[in-house]
């Protein structure tokens, strides 16, 4: 199967705009969004949406999106950005991952999590008369942004919207995000943010201390 260059696909797009679209751009946190704001918000009118069930604690979850809030007021942007903060109910992503739970990260368990927070966007999207939706998650190395955009074109054909597709640490987007993490102290938290992503890192770090 022949590897798809999401980024230029995203090029292309950009390139054949001849007005300012509206964009859902679907966020995990903070530090993945600066570059995705920073690059997007030249070409599009953007909505975040910080959705994410599948954080934990609690307190991470509002850590974060406190965190999303300060950078989009601060960040620099040529067109609106604005944020809505979905509410927090953890049972809508252990329903999403029920019998994943064992799977290793960065397999099944991810796919059916970014399903589920791309078919959220998807559907705000549509019923908000967004242009596009998208989603930061393809800024992270550790995701794959092949099934995140199979995935968001897939339901694009569920959903009256069309997917904006991406592969932000493309173009030193990954490295950029580093970048404006540090120059706006954002929190980087050090695990992906579901219960599983906490213990695998826990049991690394304390493999690392033997």
């Amino acid at each position: 199967m022949q590897k798809i260059n999401y980024q230029y696909k995203l090029d292309g797009i950009i390139n054949s705009l001849e007005k300012t679209p509206k964009l859902l751009l679907h966020s995990c946190c903070a530090p993945c969004s600066s570059y995705c704001l920073e690059y997007l918000s030249k070409y599009f009118s953007i909505t975040v949406l910080y959705y994410n069930p599948n954080i934990y604690p609690e307190e991470e979850f509002y850590k974060r999106a406190n965190e999303q809030k300060r950078l989009i007021e601060e960040l620099p942007a040529k067109n609106p950005v604005s944020l809505v903060v979905d509410e927090y109910d953890p049972q809508e992503f252990f329903s999403a991952v029920k019998g994943l739970e064992h799977i290793k990260e960065g397999g099944e368990r991810c796919f059916a999590c970014y399903r589920l927070r791309l078919e959220r966007a998807a559907k705000y999207a549509s019923e908000y008369n967004f242009d596009y939706f998208c989603t930061t998650l393809s800024i992270s190395p550790l995701k794959n942004a092949q099934k995140i955009n199979e995935t968001g074109e897939e339901l694009s054909e569920i959903y009256p919207v069309k997917f904006l597709p991406s592969d932000f640490k493309k173009k030193g987007g990954y490295q950029r995000s580093i970048e404006l993490s540090k120059e706006y102290g954002l929190y980087r938290q050090d695990y992906c943010g579901c219960v599983f992503s906490q213990e695998e890192r826990r049991a690394e770090v304390t493999k690392k201390g033997e």
